[in-house]
């Protein structure tokens, strides 16, 4: 008999029955629709919440640990079943608690990076569980591909749960783990067969040639102030010529005004390093100190001139107290002063700098002890006194004009 002629007999023999299992059968559709529900909610509420904003990295490094975790544990299944004997509801109570340790260490140790940035000890933990599961696993192993498939797969795990936290790490921080002090390009740039900076080849022969030239010069100059004899002299100019015809030939130094001046603040500052030893360089974060007053009526009236006079009206009235924002504003502010004046071949007096900017004499005379030592102004200053025996005092500077090219002290002729 056909089925629909059996449950049609049946609903004929017994409509109670019949009845009762269709209601009952209702209510579980219903149920079962009710649960279905849930469970799709459920789902679309985790994946908006834990998928949707993971980038899709860190979903595949999940699932990938995930089945390199499940094939750990398989293996631990048929460890604890061949080798410790364990069966029934014992072995699939015991047989993967190396696996849960690793889960619940991976879960502590990214917490504890989330709130001290380090794994700590729990991230020493997921690599030490993860090798013994590791071992354990290929303990049972059948063959020896089995047993480096056994090897390979926890160690899977832990490598991808190592990469997520460095990525997520770095998201955090804005920073890597570390810095590596050896890598291919710091061992390039060390043997020469690289460059730090974005400079080209021609720049960077440029450079070097221009170097070798101050350094000859240099040397030549040490010979001949320590009294050297002939032979070393001549051997440290011919070094000089040499160096020097190369930079002219290859470098265009004859022509190129920006290679000239580069060539002279390299044998300015080379000729200068002696002069570092006596610098008072001012601290940037300490407050300027006052000095104390000088009275007119203390020096005689024959004893100052105009110079000194405007000196002495300024040591008359106390520094101003700035902040630290005002402080490097008139710095900079005396700086571009100090450039447009030595652009017109003029070195300023500590009394200039501080009437112009409105600062302190004392503090424009350290401003001034530092900047003089640069290549152009040591270069205006060491005319004045080569040529015309002009000692540099901070109070009379040197000037040369660009029309008659003769170099005037104070606005005046010499000689």
């Amino acid at each position: 008999m056909p089925p629909i002629d059996e449950i049609t007999a049946f609903a004929s023999d017994k409509p109670v029955v019949t009845v009762i299992i269709c209601v009952i059968g209702l209510a579980l559709l219903g149920v079962a629709y009710l649960a279905a529900r849930a469970l799709y909610r459920a789902a679309n509420q985790f994946f908006h919440r834990y998928v949707a904003p993971r980038p899709a990295e860190d979903i595949l490094t999940i699932v990938a640990a995930s089945i390199a975790t499940g094939v750990s544990a398989q293996g631990m299944w048929r460890f604890s079943g061949d080798v410790l004997g364990f069966d029934g509801p014992l072995r699939l109570l015991l047989f993967a608690f190396i696996e849960v340790a690793v889960i619940t260490s991976a879960v502590r140790a990214r917490r504890n990076m989330r709130e001290n940035y380090s794994a700590g000890i729990d991230g020493i933990a997921v690599w030490t569980l993860t090798g013994l599961s590791a071992v354990l696993s290929s303990m049972d192993a059948r063959s020896l591909a089995e047993a480096v498939f056994r090897l390979a797969a926890p160690l899977v795990a832990a490598w991808l749960w190592e990469r997520g936290m460095a990525i997520e790490r770095h998201r955090i921080t804005g920073r890597h783990r570390i810095n590596w002090r050896l890598t291919p390009e710091r061992m390039l740039v060390r043997v020469g067969l690289a460059e730090v900076s974005d400079r080209t080849a021609s720049e960077v022969d440029a450079h070097r040639r221009l170097t070798r030239v101050a350094l000859a010069a240099k040397r030549a100059r040490a010979l001949r102030e320590a009294g050297a004899s002939d032979r070393k002299m001549r051997g440290a100019l011919t070094k000089l010529d040499k160096a020097m015809d190369r930079a002219v030939e290859h470098t265009g130094l004859a022509v190129d005004s920006t290679r000239q001046e580069a060539l002279l603040s390299q044998i300015g500052a080379l000729y200068n390093t002696s002069a570092l030893i006596d610098l008072t360089p001012p601290v940037p974060w300490a407050p300027e100190a006052e000095e104390p007053p000088r009275l007119t009526h203390a020096l005689p009236a024959a004893a100052m001139d105009d110079d000194d006079e405007g000196e002495v009206e300024m040591l008359d009235s106390p520094p101003p107290v700035v902040d630290t924002a005002q402080r490097a504003a008139l710095l900079r502010a005396a700086r571009e002063y100090w450039d447009k004046q030595i652009e017109r071949k003029f070195v300023p007096r500590a009394s200039d700098i501080a009437h112009e900017i409105g600062i302190s004499l004392a503090t424009a005379r350290e401003y001034r002890a530092l900047w003089k030592l640069e290549p152009r102004a040591h270069a205006l200053i060491e005319a004045a006194f080569r040529e015309h025996g002009i000692v540099d005092t901070g109070t009379f500077p040197a000037i040369e004009t660009q029309q008659e090219r003769v170099l005037t002290v104070n606005g005046s002729s010499h000689g």
